[in-house]
């Protein structure tokens, strides 16, 4: 995983991320913000369920990622909905556009939070799609965690 995982205060999460994806690799990204997405941030209101991180000119950017305004700022806030530019490094951008292109992949954004330094970060997930039967199959095996946990639970 890239970057330092310190003391990170989490925004938002993913949390079917890992349950409709394969998730191969993450990347940690910053975002280019307003000041009032920021303050928006800070009071912890976010949401990226339905986000996804994608090519937009040129570069990568998160699509879909709701930030509801923030009322103080009022005459100069932002679009909750609208288009945030991605900051990675550029032979990282590269690697991963020409891997979505190519051979498929798709970008999830799986968290957004603050790092240790105060700035706010995206961790994206370079995954491919599963299908309903691996869905199934993952469901499963936590079913079968949670039981054997109990056995060893009431044995102990």
């Amino acid at each position: 995983m890239a970057g330092s995982q310190g003391a990170r205060r989490e925004v938002a999460r993913n949390r079917r991320a890992r349950f409709d994806y394969q998730i191969e690799d993450t990347i940690e990204a910053g975002m280019m913000l307003t000041g009032s997405e920021v303050k928006s941030l800070r009071e912890g209101r976010a949401s990226i369920n339905e986000a996804y991180a994608g090519e937009y000119q040129g570069g990568l950017a998160l699509i879909n990622a709701h930030i509801p305004e923030y009322k103080p700022a009022e005459p100069f806030n932002h679009e909750p909905r609208r288009i945030r530019r991605l900051l990675v490094h550029k032979r990282e951008m590269n690697r991963l556009l020409g891997l979505i292109r190519r051979e498929g992949y798709t970008l999830v954004p799986i968290a957004l939070y603050f790092n240790d330094r105060g700035i706010a970060k995206l961790e994206i997930g370079l995954a491919r799609g599963k299908k309903l039967a691996d869905k199934r199959e993952d469901v499963k095996k936590r079913d079968w965690e949670r039981q054997k946990s109990r056995i060893m639970r009431e044995r102990a």
